[in-house]
């Protein structure tokens, strides 16, 4: 076994056992809290998940670092460093609404090598190793061959600022009477894997965080997607805006958002 399925074998593993402790508490009494404002919650079954998902990682790794969303990057970088959300989508979780995942992934010196997104209400298994492909359930997947934007499907999402979030919806009322349809699930580490597998033709969103697109990222470039900047830019993580598409659409959807002079 190669080094990078070794390391997919043990975010696969992180991830279900994750999934599992989602499933486990739905439908059950658990603590919700707020963050940043009171539309960012953070449950114990967040904490629990990402507990779980270190201590597999770093028992396999002791090595390596984890940069999670709840409990930060203790300890600081390593070339080895795993980015990981607990729940992607804890708003969805904690009232119920079947959308949010785990996603995983692994930057080694500083590029994306494994990505893992285990949907735990539908039992979906996204997975990808850089140069390996992207896979839904262990069977391959690809980007759309759309190539009208009057036809795409769309999605996008709110940050929990209201600053951003106003911005967001001057940008999406520009963007809907151009595209077939835009929708707002509100998990974008899914959002991102449903461009990868066809579901969707783009993607775009706002403030998004490195543990919300860092295992999507992979699954868009090996499913044969194009993820950049507002202005057409490489992307890095932490971006100030990202834009995700099957390739064909990109240069049409960077156009329609107009935003190449704010976030260029």
């Amino acid at each position: 076994m190669s080094d990078l399925q070794a390391y997919l074998k043990t975010a696969i593993r992180a991830a279900e056992a994750a999934g599992r402790i989602q499933q486990f508490y739905v439908n059950t009494n658990y603590k919700v809290e707020t963050k940043s404002s009171e539309t960012d919650l953070v449950t114990e079954v967040d904490k629990k998940c990402e507990q779980t998902i270190r201590e597999i990682i770093l028992g396999a790794y002791p090595g390596h670092s984890v940069l999670g969303e709840e409990y930060g990057q203790p300890g600081g970088a390593n070339t080895h460093r795993w980015i990981v959300d607990p729940i992607d989508g804890t708003l969805n979780f904690a009232h119920g609404f079947p959308f949010y995942c785990v996603s995983i992934a692994l930057e080694i010196d500083g590029v994306l090598q494994v990505g893992v997104v285990f949907d735990s209400v539908r039992n979906e298994l996204f997975t990808a190793t850089r140069g390996g492909g992207a896979f839904l359930n262990g069977s391959p997947i690809e980007v759309t061959k759309e190539t009208t934007l009057r036809n795409a499907m769309m999605a996008t999402g709110f940050a929990y600022s209201a600053e951003s979030a106003s911005e967001n919806i001057e940008i999406f009322a520009r963007m809907l009477p151009k595209v077939r349809s835009v929708r707002r699930p509100g998990a974008a580490a899914l959002d991102l894997c449903y461009v990868a597998c066809g579901r969707l033709d783009g993607f775009w969103e706002l403030k998004l965080n490195a543990w919300d697109v860092a295992a999507g990222i992979l699954l868009i470039q090996e499913a044969g997607g194009t993820i950049t900047g507002a202005a057409g830019e490489p992307y890095h993580l932490n971006n100030p805006i990202v834009v995700v598409s099957n390739g064909h659409l990109h240069g049409k959807i960077i156009h329609a958002l107009e935003l190449q002079n704010a976030y260029a």
